[in-house]
């Protein structure tokens, strides 16, 4: 399963993902825009783990009081998949 997310307050603009067919396990994970390294390397340590183990490890992250971060916003749109899962 693909679903696509826009973000809110950062500087990527949306998040691509694929989620296995279990409903459960991150596959693949994009972002546009953004830190183009670091949002590689989230994307590379996030790939194989659970939706939920992920949320509980980036919510929250904060970038320069912003009140989010792209990590958080991964968080935000995994949360939202489960929602609409």
């Amino acid at each position: 399963m693909t679903y696509s997310y826009r973000t809110r307050g950062t500087c990527s603009r949306q998040i691509n993902f694929e989620i296995a067919d279990d409903g459960e396990t991150i596959l693949n994970v994009e972002f546009i825009g953004g830190c183009n390294g670091n949002l590689k390397g989230i994307s590379a340590l996030v790939k194989g783990k659970s939706i939920d183990d992920v949320i509980d490890t980036l919510e929250g992250i904060d970038c320069n009081f912003k009140g989010t971060s792209c990590p958080d916003q991964l968080a935000q749109a995994l949360k939202e998949f489960k929602e609409n899962y």
